[in-house]
């Protein structure tokens, strides 16, 4: 198929779609999983008569410069340099209001959002939990998702180590629990020195999906927190919140490891080395495809209410969806599916109706 004819098709598809959102019932959503919902009538960022969808998303136009006051979100430090790329972008287009954005990890982010209700978004690099769903329906807030994109979670060595290319799921859960405690425990021919371990927070999404990836569904532990306790009881661990701390960490010894998301490991390609695992690299076609086996998605969360509300949160959130592809290779991550995106377009449809 011509690459014209894939354009048609897809504006095709989504004037289906949004046929369809306007045929639909008004339902707000009442999940967090994406594409759940039913669609919903088409309407402005900023309010009054229903703008011109755009023809690529389905999405009614925005433009940030009609749109003021204060946005505010908070969470995943894998997410923070995507959404900063964004922010930036939003307030090169007009936007003249305040956005507050901290780096805080998944799990802090959901406390803002769901507990004290501070924030009117929460970015995450782990899906939101049960427990963290009726915190926010305790205080009103019905939490919707996006998905804005996939992560490539990166275990990383310096570029001093020399002798380890590449490792099995199985051998970075005996590394990062402790049992292998020198890199000589996984093979003769490495170093008898001890193993430096270097992991994000108990706060970030990113611990909170290496320990269930790596440790819990291997082993079968039936709790996330048995898993957890395993890797923070190892010797030699040192945990940061900041992925910038890490990143000097191991760098700073041959008999270092650690792991953050892709675009933390792109920024310091010079300083450090990726460890394929499992014979798999971390690439755009491996996440893809799901080879690699650390492979995430990203996601933003709000609440209907909140993008009623406050015109600007919904617009910011609109351009985001809408513009998202545009920076987040150059960021260091990778583009969700068109597919997977549509969903979420609806998802946006339904919720700020």
């Amino acid at each position: 198929m011509s690459k014209f004819s894939q354009r048609l098709f897809g504006a095709l598809a989504v004037v289906s779609l949004i046929l369809s959102a306007c045929s639909a019932g008004t339902q707000a959503p009442a999940q967090s999983e994406p594409g759940a919902t039913q669609p919903a009538v088409v309407v402005p960022a900023t309010g009054g008569q229903p703008s011109a969808p755009n023809s690529d998303t389905g999405l009614p136009e925005v433009d940030p410069s009609t749109l003021e006051g204060t946005i505010v979100t908070a969470g995943s430090s894998t997410v923070y340099p995507l959404a900063e790329a964004v922010i930036d972008n939003f307030s090169a287009d007009g936007f003249t209001g305040e956005i507050k954005l901290d780096s805080i990890g998944s799990g802090g982010g959901f406390e803002r959002f769901c507990s004290t209700g501070e924030t009117d978004i929460a970015t995450a690099s782990r899906a939101i939990k049960d427990s963290e769903v009726e915190a926010c329906q305790a205080i009103n807030r019905q939490p919707v998702e996006f998905l804005v994109g996939l992560d490539a979670l990166s275990v990383v060595v310096s570029n001093e180590n020399t002798f380890v290319e590449d490792l099995t799921l199985a051998e970075i859960g005996s590394i990062f629990t402790g049992e292998a405690a020198n890199w000589s425990d996984l093979s003769p021919d490495w170093p008898a020195e001890p193993i430096q371990l270097f992991t994000p927070g108990t706060d970030s999404g990113t611990f909170d999906f290496f320990v269930e990836e790596v440790i819990q569904k291997p082993r079968k532990l039936e709790a996330l927190e048995d898993a957890k306790a395993l890797v923070l009881n190892a010797a030699n661990l040192q945990t940061s919140e900041d992925d910038n701390v890490l990143v000097q960490g191991v760098e700073g010894s041959q008999y270092a490891i650690g792991y953050f998301g892709y675009a933390y490991y792109q920024n310091n390609e010079d300083r450090l080395r990726a460890v394929s695992v499992d014979g798999v690299a971390p690439s755009l076609e491996t996440a893809e495809d799901g080879s690699y086996s650390l492979s995430r998605p990203l996601y933003l969360y709000s609440d209907a209410s909140i993008l009623k509300e406050k015109p600007q949160v919904a617009g910011f959130l609109n351009y985001f969806l809408t513009h998202v592809n545009e920076w987040i290779e150059d960021v260091g991550y990778f583009p969700a599916s068109q597919e997977r995106m549509q969903e979420i377009y609806l998802n946006w449809l339904s919720a700020a109706q």
